[in-house]
């Protein structure tokens, strides 16, 4: 007798199951998403379909101040995370297997393994000392952690392009006498484009959402987009904010979605 083969779908039950995990999952986001065109203040009536509380939100000087700075904290993070990762990415593929190789790459994924709030305690420690020390309160702190929280996401994407690629083209440019840097620049770095763009998306991403690691190391005024909705969220929920977390959740989308497309562009 043939042996059946097993068949999750077909189980009793599992489109319920699925269904309902769905349905936690995405109606309070899908509700989130209606109320921020809601005209009414109200947040549990329905006033008719407005963009009133996207224009309340654009024009309103602290949530601009918020935008700006993350930003710029997310930018600059995620062009030096992404460059960290790059060569970190090529230092544990380009080599022949050693010892100690594995260590190296838990190392790396560490911030990935170790909960969030570990981290931002000990980033608060850490930079608080240094704060002490030096009497600077910049957005330099912020920076720096972020880049550290976000390194490892950047370079899975850019380890996993140089795994996939194929290394008969850069033994041939070497065969042909082009020095190591002209055999990266002409031929690696080309092939690599895609994984390191989809590194700097993600780690972009990533920066851009973060709220422990930026609650705990931020000073006084450096308030990022979500700790600035976080704050909003402890006095009282407004329409304002769910218009701010509508058009937040619309660039991770694009973001998220560019780098699928991205990471599976094949050489």
């Amino acid at each position: 007798m043939a042996r059946r083969s097993f068949d999750i779908k077909a189980q009793p039950g599992f489109a319920f199951l699925a269904l309902f995990t769905f349905a936690v999952l995405y109606l309070p986001i899908v509700t989130l998403v209606a109320y921020a065109f809601n005209g009414s203040e109200s947040l549990t009536s329905w006033g008719g379909f407005s963009l009133r509380w996207f224009g309340d939100a654009a024009a309103n000087q602290a949530v601009q101040d918020a935008a700006w700075r993350s930003l710029i904290i997310a930018l600059s993070a995620a062009i030096v995370a992404t460059a960290a990762a790059t060569m970190a990415a090529i230092a544990t593929t380009r080599t022949a297997p050693y010892r100690g190789l594995g260590a190296k790459y838990a190392f790396i994924n560490l911030p990935l393994m170790v909960p969030e709030i570990v981290t931002a305690v000990a980033l608060l420690i850490v930079f608080a000392r240094i704060k002490v020390w030096t009497g600077y309160s910049g957005l330099g702190y912020l920076i720096l952690a972020h880049t550290a929280f976000c390194i490892p996401f950047a370079y899975l994407p850019i380890r996993a392009r140089l795994e996939g690629m194929d290394t008969a083209l850069e033994r041939a440019a070497a065969d042909l006498y082009a020095t190591p840097w002209n055999v990266f620049r002409r031929v690696t770095l080309p092939l690599l484009r895609p994984g390191i763009i989809a590194g700097f998306m993600l780690a972009f991403v990533i920066s851009l959402d973060d709220v422990v690691i930026t609650e705990f190391v931020k000073s006084g005024g450096q308030d990022t987009l979500p700790t600035y909705m976080l704050g909003q969220l402890r006095r009282t929920v407004t329409p304002e904010v769910n218009a701010i977390a509508t058009a937040f959740l619309a660039l991770s989308i694009l973001l998220v979605t560019t780098f699928f497309f991205i990471n599976r562009k094949k050489t």
